[in-house]
Formats: C-alpha cells, structure tokens, sequence
C-alpha cells in the first residue's frame, strides 16, 4: 500500500475525525485493514496480554443493522443538554460544524466499505472497576489503527454511540461477539478519504490545559 510519505509530526497533526470526507464509493481492500491492524498491535497493552480482538464488517446487512442502532442512539443524543462555551472560545465557534458533520456520519454510517469495532477482554463489571487500566490495554492500539489509515490516504471517526441503550449487547448478539467476555471499544468507518490535505485543528493553547506540580 502506497504511504503519503508523511512525518510522524504531520501525520499526528493531521489525523483527524473523517466523516463528510470518507468516500462511501470507494472499495477498501482486506489486505490494507490487515497491513494497517499489524502496526496498530505493535502498541502497549497491559501486562502484555493482547486481548484485543477486531471485527471487521463488510457485510451490507450487517453495516446496515449497526448503522440503525448508531442512528437510534445519535438521535437519543441530540436530545441532551450540550456544552456551553464562552464566546469566542475555539469550541463553540467550531460547534455547529461538529454537529453537522456527526448528523452526517450518523445518517451514512451504514455506507461506509468497511466498519470495524475493536473489543478488549473483559466482562462488564470488570471494565467499570478497571477504568483507565483496563481501556488503556485497547485504546492505544485503536489509534495507532487510526494513525495507520492516515499515512494511507483512509480515514475513520472514533464513535461509541452504538454501546449506550443496550446498543453494546444489540452490535454483540448481531455479529456473534461473545458480550459476557468481550467489551467494544467503539464503531469506526472505515474508507478511503475524498482528497488528503487535512490540517492540524484549532484546539486551546496549551497554557490552558497545562499544570507542573501542581494545578
């Protein structure tokens, strides 16, 4: 598979949430998820136990029945409170945007050639009490996964709607994932993006969000 010949500072800066930009025509070849997944579980895991497990679905009726569970669940979503930010804070001018773009995603979700949810061992009880100890043995690898697609020319966004409101059981019981066992991570699309040129987002200064020693 062709690299775009990024830096890893550019394809940090520049590995963003793709949604608007995926290309939902565009077949997506086994052999690159596979290529991209091998990089992606060079990363930390806890103790070493790799107990990850990926699926993949390119099954059309099967993206479609996880896309009607996203969709139920978004639209849940957009019923509660939001965020208030102050004016002219970075997030509230770029708000508007983000919802438009996430109803986008919501509504084609379905579309996308490929949709991929990572899974970490590990009952339910299990990951409420773990906390960061337990997501941290997934969640590094997942964006590795998405860090991977980027220097590619693919793109993902990283989305967990599908788990709330039983959502997580509904995904487990449609694709044979064993829920007792297997916690999701999240629901990624999967695609080639329309063009490459994405940039770094506007985020708050650092000064803002740093502390030493103390808060």
């Amino acid at each position: 598979m062709t690299s775009l010949n990024l830096s890893a500072d550019e394809v940090l800066t520049t590995t963003r949430s793709v949604r608007k930009r995926l290309d939902l025509e565009k077949p997506v070849p086994r052999g690159v998820l596979l290529e991209c997944l091998e990089l992606a579980i060079q990363a930390p895991t806890g103790s070493n136990q790799q107990g990850w497990q990926w699926v993949f679905v390119e099954d059309a009726d099967k993206k479609k029945a996880l896309g009607d569970i996203y969709r139920k669940n978004f639209e849940w979503y957009r019923q509660q409170s939001k965020p208030e930010y102050a004016e002219g804070d970075t997030r509230a001018v770029q708000q508007d945007r983000v919802v438009s773009s996430a109803t986008y995603l919501a509504e084609h979700m379905h579309e996308a050639p490929v949709l991929m949810i990572p899974c970490l061992e590990g009952d339910v009880e299990f990951a409420a009490q773990g906390g960061a100890s337990f997501w941290g043995s997934l969640l590094p690898a997942v964006w590795s996964y998405m860090l991977a697609l980027r220097s590619r020319g693919l793109g993902s966004a990283w989305t967990t709607l599908h788990l709330i409101n039983h959502g997580e059981r509904q995904a487990a019981e449609l694709l044979g994932i064993p829920y007792e066992q297997y916690r999701q991570g999240g629901l990624f699309p999967v695609a080639y993006t329309k063009g490459t040129d994405f940039r770094p987002a506007k985020r708050l200064p650092v000064e803002q969000v740093v502390h030493f020693d103390s808060w």
